[in-house]
C-alpha cells in the first residue's frame, strides 16, 4: 500500500472513530417537559360564580392543549384575595389563578394588610374578557332621559345615596370616580351584592348604582329600573340597546370590570408564554367567544404585555380615586 493510501485508510479510520464517539457521547440535559401533572386553576369565588363558570368553561379546552387534567380549585374569602394570595406563594409551577381586577389592582390599594402585591407577586398571563356596568336608576327617578337625570342628582347633593356590592369593589370606586366627572355627591351604601343593590333600587332605598349589564337589562326590560348608559365611549355589543354614558354628554369615562388568568412571579418565563399563547387562542375561538358572551364577557385573550400594562393603568386611575376619597377596607 503507497503512502496516499496508507493516509487514506488512516484518515477514514479517525473519521469512524469520532463518528462513533459522536453517537456514543451524551446530547446534553433534555428540555424539561410541562405540564408534568395536573395544572391547578384556582377561583376565589364559591361555586356557581362567574368567576367559577369562566374557570371551568376555559380548562376543557385547556386540558386537551396541554394534555394533562385540568382542575379548578375554590378557594373562597376576602373578596377573592385568599385565593389570590395563594397563587402569589404557589411554587410548585403547576398552580394558576383566574382573578377578577379587583383581585388585580384595587385590593392592595384599599387594604394595605393584603400579604401579596399584584405588580410584583403575579407573571400576568392574559385577559380573558371584559364588561362595562351601567348606570342604572329607579323606574319613577326624575328627568326624561339622562341628561336629565344627571341634572337632577346635582341638585339632589348628599340627600340621594348609591349602592355597590361592598367597599372597595369596582362598582364603588367606579361611582366615586363617576360622581368627581359628574359633579353629584350621593352617599354610599354597601350591600352583599349586586341583586340586593338592584331590589334596593326597585324598592326605593337607592337613587342610583353601576350594576353589571345583564342584570341592569333584564330589570330594565321588566319595566322595574331604568339603564342610562353604558360605562364606555360606545354601546356594548352585550346590550346594545343601551346608550353609552358618552351619549347623555359624560366625555373621557371608560370603566369596565374584566377577568384575567396570572401565575406567581417565579413561573418560569417560557411556561407563561406558552399559557398566554394557549389562554389566547382558546378564547378567540368561536365556540369560546360566544360561551363567554353567554356569561356576560366581550371576549379578550389579551397577551401578557397586554394585561401587564392593564393593570399598571388601572392601578394608577383607581389609586387616585381611592386616595382623593379616602376609601379603605373595612
Amino acid at each position: 500500500m503507497n503512502k496516499t493510501a496508507t493516509r487514506r485508510a488512516a484518515l477514514l479510520a479517525l473519521a469512524a472513530t469520532w463518528a462513533g464517539a459522536r453517537a456514543q457521547a451524551p446530547a446534553g440535559p433534555k428540555p424539561t417537559l410541562w405540564p408534568t401533572r395536573p395544572l391547578h386553576i384556582v377561583v376565589g369565588f364559591p361555586a356557581g360564580s362567574s368567576p367559577d363558570i369562566t374557570a371551568r368553561t376555559l380548562a376543557e379546552p385547556l386540558s386537551r392543549a396541554l394534555g394533562q387534567p385540568v382542575i379548578v380549585d375554590n378557594k373562597v374569602g376576602a373578596g377573592g384575595n385568599i385565593a389570590a394570595e395563594f397563587v402569589a406563594r404557589a411554587t410548585d409551577d403547576h398552580t394558576i389563578g383566574l382573578m377578577i381586577n379587583g383581585n388585580l389592582t384595587i385590593a392592595r390599594l384599599i387594604n394595605p394588610r393584603i400579604h401579596y402585591d399584584p405588580l410584583r407577586d403575579f407573571a400576568p398571563i392574559g385577559l380573558i374578557g371584559t364588561s362595562p356596568l351601567v348606570l342604572a336608576a329607579p323606574i319613577q327617578s326624575p328627568g326624561a332621559d339622562a341628561r336629565a337625570f344627571l341634572q337632577a342628582a346635582r341638585q339632589a347633593g348628599d340627600r340621594w345615596s348609591y349602592g355597590t356590592p361592598g367597599v372597595g369593589t369596582v362598582g364603588h370606586v367606579g361611582m366615586e370616580l363617576l360622581k368627581r366627572r359628574l359633579r353629584i355627591a350621593p352617599v354610599h351604601v354597601p350591600y352583599p351584592g349586586y341583586p340586593q343593590v338592584a331590589n334596593a333600587m326597585i324598592a326605593g332605598e337607592l337613587q342610583l348604582a353601576l350594576l353589571p349589564p345583564s342584570l341592569a337589562a333584564a330589570q330594565a326590560r321588566a319595566g322595574k329600573l331604568r339603564a342610562l348608559g353604558v360605562t364606555a365611549r360606545t354601546r356594548s355589543t352585550l346590550v346594545p340597546e343601551i346608550p353609552s354614558l358618552k351619549e347623555a354628554g359624560v366625555d373621557d369615562f371608560e370603566l369596565e370590570i374584566w377577568n384575567a388568568v396570572a401565575a406567581p412571579a417565579g413561573m418560569p418565563r417560557a411556561v407563561v408564554e406558552r399559557l398566554s399563547t394557549l389562554f389566547s387562542e382558546i378564547v378567540r375561538t368561536p365556540d369560546m367567544r360566544t360561551r363567554l358572551f353567554q356569561q356576560g364577557w366581550q371576549a379578550v385573550g389579551g397577551s401578557s404585555e397586554g394585561l401587564t400594562l392593564r393593570m399598571r393603568s388601572d392601578a394608577v386611575t383607581m389609586g387616585e380615586v381611592i386616595r382623593s376619597a379616602r376609601i379603605t377596607a373595612e
